[in-house]
């Protein structure tokens, strides 16, 4: 044998069985006399045999992700009308102070969610008697305003757990910081609980908890005093 010459491999066998298509058109009696493991046990198959059984599982595969994209696209649409739903609920809100229990009631009626809590600062101060106000610490605030994502996970003792109505139940929360609008500082904290300790987890997207507090931070604006565009002209 040349020293110099490399031995055949598999893929040297491949890649010639992949570009002369026509090889077992002259040796059909190669293609009969192959035989493969079935794949499903000991029994030896034809060629013919194991392709049709691998494209039948990779169909197979095909059908379940199919079935899975339906399933999900069909969840993606009952969340787009809940959202709608709920955002409606705010729309039609015609007093401003009854927003922030709006934003409560539609969210645990519409996602289904056990509990939730609402808490509100830098409001006009025609509203700092009301419930959804007060009982806010500078501490919760700070922490309010320290977080750039909704916090999800186990009930750590949180002040903000105290303001659900039955706290002692909260195993898992999600407290999603509410502003105006995206440049604005935070201006509310909104509590979500579950007495599932897994409803709520570190792990998560946060992506559609994000969009409640967008909608909800810029429903509750209407809370905020208003700037010097809105107000009546002196005489």
């Amino acid at each position: 044998m040349n020293p110099t010459e490399h031995p055949i491999t598999e893929d040297d066998i491949a890649n010639f069985l992949a570009n002369t298509p026509d090889f077992f058109e002259r040796h059909a009696e190669v293609l009969a006399a192959v035989q493969l493991s079935s794949g499903h046990g000991t029994r030896a198959v034809s060629l013919q045999e194991r392709q049709a059984s691998m494209l039948r599982e990779k169909i197979k595969g095909l059908e379940t992700r199919v079935v899975d994209m339906i399933r999900h696209g069909q969840e993606n649409v009952s969340i787009a009308d809940k959202l709608q739903s709920w955002t409606r609920r705010l729309l039609q809100t015609a007093q401003a102070r009854e927003l922030p229990a709006a934003v409560v009631s539609g969210i645990t009626a519409e996602f289904q969610i056990p509990q939730a809590a609402i808490k509100v600062w830098r409001v006009n101060g025609i509203f700092s008697d009301e419930s959804f106000v007060s009982g806010v610490s500078d501490d919760a605030q700070t922490f309010a305003e320290s977080l750039s994502a909704p916090y999800c996970g186990v009930n750590s003792g949180f002040e903000a757990i105290g303001w659900l109505p039955d706290p002692t139940t909260a195993m898992s929360v999600a407290l999603i910081p509410l502003r105006p609008a995206a440049d604005e500082p935070v201006s509310g904290l909104l509590v979500l609980a579950s007495p599932d300790s897994a409803r709520f987890h570190p792990d998560m997207g946060t992506d559609f908890l994000e969009r409640l507090g967008e909608l909800a931070g810029a429903a509750l604006s209407r809370l905020r005093v208003q700037g010097k565009a809105h107000q009546a002209p002196m005489h």
